[in-house]
């Protein structure tokens, strides 16, 4: 029988904790609760944006030809 493999480890997004992968990691990928609400407040407050470009349009009215 082959031991069961180590359980991979990440780093908490917000503090750098080293948090196990595993069911018992109730917060993963956060190292704990607080981490976890510190990261929804940073969204909640749009301190995270995804980066998009509008599109322009066409002077005549048309819409774009791609």
């Amino acid at each position: 029988m082959k031991p069961s493999p180590k359980p991979p480890v990440v780093s908490c997004p917000i503090c750098g904790a080293a948090v196990s992968w595993t069911a018992a990691s109730r917060w993963k990928p956060f190292c704990s609760e607080r981490c976890k609400l510190i990261d929804l407040g940073q969204w909640a407050t749009e301190k995270y944006r995804v980066p998009a470009e509008e599109e322009q349009e066409p002077e005549d009215g048309a819409p774009p030809t791609q």
